[in-house]
């Protein structure tokens, strides 16, 4: 069954939109890779809520008014794993506070040194679309 899950890129500021904040995951699939925060949509809720509820779950931050961005596929059939992203970007709010279990590490990079790591699943993508959404700013 396919599975509707969503991403955030988080920055710190409207001003500093070219940093973006990491997780990397403590969890399979993609161990120890890099992603921005997300995750699974529960029964009942709104894509919104869920990304609010996923950046504040595996941050510590409140996601400040998300806005959508756009969806990508991810397929790896290797993994047996099938997921329609919803992507969203706005400010973030508060401290970092990591989850343990589903989070070992967390940090802000630069666009430009988010590009330059193995990210988990699709987020190279994810950093596309978002970069380009920036050059259209």
């Amino acid at each position: 069954m396919v599975k509707a899950t969503v991403t955030a890129i988080l920055s710190p500021s409207a001003i500093k939109r070219d940093t973006v904040l990491l997780t990397r995951r403590a969890v399979e699939p993609f161990r120890d890779f890099w992603c921005f925060p997300g995750g699974h949509i529960d029964r009942g809720e709104t894509a919104k809520n869920a990304i609010i509820r996923e950046a504040a779950e595996e941050t510590g931050l409140e996601l400040q008014s998300p806005v959508f961005l756009g969806y990508c596929d991810e397929i790896f059939p290797a993994l047996g794993f099938h997921a329609v992203v919803l992507m969203f970007y706005g400010t973030a709010r508060g401290e970092l506070l990591p989850q343990p279990g589903e989070v070992s590490d967390i940090a802000w990079f630069s666009v430009r040194e988010a590009r330059s790591l193995t990210l988990a699943f699709n987020h190279q993508e994810v950093l596309t679309r978002y970069e380009n959404h920036l050059d259209s700013l």
